[in-house]
């Protein structure tokens, strides 16, 4: 495998291209991620929510599916998904997704700059299994509906305008989305078996009404090396799916969490548990992360899912299954726990983002103790993360 530089920018719910943020190059390596010490030390034992943390680090629930959030009226939706986190003047927004069928959608809760919650509310509604999706570069959320041909909704992260569906960003079975500021474009990942890789490039940048959708191109065994994209010829789906529609589309074995930094777009496949890499200045792709390739079966990060980065160019990777962890994979290829949920074994974790300091981490576990969509519990992490 090529060796390649790792580029990973200050990202706080947003890449530093897109905000202004100050960027570093992390070092060369040859090989995908391998387990290691991490950079925030071992776990300890669970605290009273049930989490394990580095030492230093507490947790708090800030919603429980079918609950008012404290001090609003609003009930938190079940099934969190997806989310991502706004600055909304001292304070922030965290956005969520709602991964069920009929009702979906997506709420927020807002935050004051002390932590405290000021607000919650609906921001989407009446759409069908939003289960990831992804933050512009002006303030909206791309919300996606993770059904075939489903489509891609932006919303108003403050509830003011209606969301509006973005038929042009195609019709497939969605998951995540990334904002690439520098080329103006937006990644897509696609949630079957055999799914693809898009891109989405407006004819103009920040209004996704029209466009040009593509989808990348390349060897479908090879892992690393220079792919290409192909224009989407009928981007609603109708008759070929938008993945069949393009001879030699490079397949992807399940499209999780997408998040984009620095000239690089990070993705998850979760039926061969991988991380890849697409270095967008060069135009080839790699592997960040493959299970696989850990001796020993002895892969810290399993069930690979939703992911998003801190300001010091970490990645952190939530566990769809395995132990219920979000792992950390460091600009040093070292892959590590950061935390552990115990007691919740048949949820998943979701909708990492962190807050606009990047000083607080939130996640949800979708199904919680009990098992069940309207088990939902949303947490916030607090600690000496890195910056």
């Amino acid at each position: 495998m090529e060796r390649r530089n790792f580029l990973r920018g200050a990202v706080v719910g947003g890449s530093a291209a897109a905000l202004g943020g100050t960027l570093w190059r992390g070092a060369s390596h040859a090989a995908p991620a391998q387990p290691g010490a991490g950079p925030y030390g071992a776990l300890r034992a669970a605290d009273g929510n049930g989490i394990q943390l580095p030492n230093g680090f507490t947790s708090r629930v800030v919603a429980r599916s079918g609950q008012k959030v404290a001090g609003t009226s609003y009930t938190w939706h079940s099934a969190p998904d997806g989310g991502a986190c706004y600055a909304d003047g001292t304070g922030w927004i965290y956005v969520s997704n709602s991964e069920v069928a009929v009702t979906g959608g997506a709420g927020a809760i807002r935050f004051s700059s002390t932590g405290a919650i000021t607000g919650a509310y609906r921001i989407l509604s009446n759409t069908q299994v939003n289960c990831a999706g992804g933050k512009t570069p002006w303030n909206t959320w791309l919300s996606c509906e993770e059904v075939d041909r489903g489509y891609v909704y932006e919303t108003d992260p403050w509830g003011v305008k209606a969301a509006v569906r973005r038929d042009a960003m195609g019709r497939f079975k969605h998951e995540a989305a990334a904002a690439d500021p520098v080329r103006r474009t937006i990644y897509l990942t696609e949630d079957v078996s055999d799914g693809g890789f898009y891109r989405f490039t407006p004819t103009t940048w920040g209004d996704l009404s029209a466009g040009r959708l593509e989808i990348m191109v390349g060897s479908t065994s090879a892992t690393s090396g220079p792919v290409t994209w192909a224009t989407v010829p009928n981007p609603g789906g109708s008759g070929t799916a938008t993945r069949n529609q393009v001879s030699g589309a490079k397949r992807f074995n399940g499209g999780e969490g997408c998040h984009y930094a620095d000239d690089t777009c990070w993705f998850t496949t979760k039926g061969d548990n991988r991380v890849w890499q697409y270095n967008a200045a060069a135009g080839t792709i790699e592997l960040a992360y493959d299970d696989s390739l850990v001796p020993g079966g002895s892969a810290p990060l399993t069930g690979v899912d939703n992911v998003t980065g801190s300001a010091s160019g970490d990645l952190f990777v939530a566990e769809d299954g395995g132990n219920l962890e979000i792992c950390v994979i460091t600009p040093n290829d070292v892959v590590a726990p950061f935390l552990r949920v115990t007691g919740q074994s048949s949820s998943e974790i979701t909708g990492p983002a962190f807050s606009p300091d990047g000083r607080r981490l939130y996640f949800s576990s979708q199904r919680g103790t009990s098992g069940s969509s309207s088990g939902g519990i949303t947490y916030e992490v607090t600690g000496p993360f890195r910056t």
